[in-house]
């Protein structure tokens, strides 16, 4: 049986895995310059197991630390401006910007006065984030938010709480302080039992209901950086180091997307990767989870048409939307759905990896 957290590991909170703590790195606006990335990979080479993953918030997690360890990570981290020395404030730096912002673009403008004011914001459940998604057209649709800011058809900036399909019209200016009353009272209508937004079933109050639908997904903006494909959201930390120092790289940005933007290196030889396949890291360096993972979802991808998620459990950490393919980890077997999210009702039941492959033609 899944066992459900309800919270997510931090730099000052780290999380307990198979393969030892796993330590949270909240990059603020999910960039890095260089000579920081450098660092963390040193660290997670000098610390951890030489593994971090890149989260579907955008975060960096280093996998692999000990005990002994973390207490010098966590002092390194600090001296690299990497994790504030407020463990409190540090918690609260649950913000998602889009990729693609610009400096002084509504997204960086929003995302970065929230941060000035984290310290207005009640105290939210441990997964409860903000999604700042006001480029040309919403592009964080199926990534982690409970409030969401995202620009209607017309061009308006929105506030819509996550699981309803409207939102209200924000007033130029006033966005934080709108986001910062929504969550205020999200704790105060006893939100926090949910701990997310979307299973929080209050009204909204009158101000925040409103009828503006955000626009319709479009093309991806242009994105300021070469986009850098990872399997399964995993950076092998000393053989990325020893790209960036090859490379005239300048910073590195995070995303949602199993991938990194490396920007100033135009001239990159990009890596392949199965980037329409999720898989958790699975058994055994994921104590939830009953089976392995991602050799199965490596073998599996080129017999799967549309997206693929091998899930170790039934929390489908890896993925929260649906996929055309999903198999769930139950008692060292695999369930098997369509069109589903991990943990729904399978259309085949406990099968083993040689069952899995050859449903799909892959023996």
């Amino acid at each position: 049986m899944s066992i459900i957290r309800g919270w997510c590991p931090t730099a000052w909170r780290p999380m307990t895995a198979g393969d030892g703590l796993l330590v949270r790195v909240r990059p603020r606006m999910g960039r890095l310059h260089r000579d920081a990335m450098l660092a963390l990979c040193e660290l997670a080479i000098a610390q951890g197991n030489g593994q971090i993953d890149v989260t579907n918030r955008a975060n960096l997690q280093i996998r692999g630390v000990s005990e002994g360890g973390w207490q010098m990570l966590i002092a390194a981290l600090v001296a690299l401006g990497l994790v504030d020395p407020d463990p409190a404030r540090e918690a609260r730096r649950m913000t998602l910007a889009a990729p693609c912002w610009r400096p002084g673009d509504d997204t960086y403008r929003i995302a970065t006065e929230l941060d000035r004011r984290l310290g207005e914001l009640p105290a939210l459940p441990g997964k409860f984030g903000f999604a700042i998604d006001a480029g040309p057209a919403p592009m964080l649709a199926e990534a982690p938010g409970d409030l969401r800011v995202e620009r209607t058809a017309a061009g308006r900036l929105l506030l819509r709480a996550d699981g309803r399909a409207t939102g209200v019209l924000l007033t130029p200016g006033h966005e934080v302080d709108a986001l910062i009353a929504l969550a205020k009272w999200f704790v105060v209508s006893g939100g926090s039992a949910a701990k997310r937004m979307a299973r929080h079933a209050a009204p909204l109050p009158d101000w925040a209901k409103g009828t503006e639908r955000p626009a319709p997904a479009g093309p991806l903006a242009e994105m300021p950086g070469t986009s850098w494909p990872l399997a399964f959201g995993r950076i092998d930390a000393p053989s990325f180091h020893a790209m960036l120092r090859r490379s005239t790289a300048t910073r590195v940005r995070t995303t949602p997307w199993r991938a990194l933007l490396i920007e100033g290196d135009h001239d990159l030889a990009v890596p392949d990767a199965p980037v329409a396949t999720d898989a958790c890291v699975g058994a055994p360096a994921c104590p939830q989870a009953s089976v392995a993972t991602r050799a199965l979802a490596l073998r599996l991808a080129p017999f799967v048409a549309g997206r693929l998620h091998v899930s170790g459990c039934a929390k489908g950490c890896a993925r929260a939307a649906p996929a055309a393919v999903v198999l769930t980890g139950r008692e060292g077997r695999y369930d098997l759905a369509f069109d589903a999210c991990a943990g729904a009702t399978p259309a085949r039941a406990a099968l083993d990896p040689a069952a899995v492959l050859q449903h799909f033609g892959a023996s």
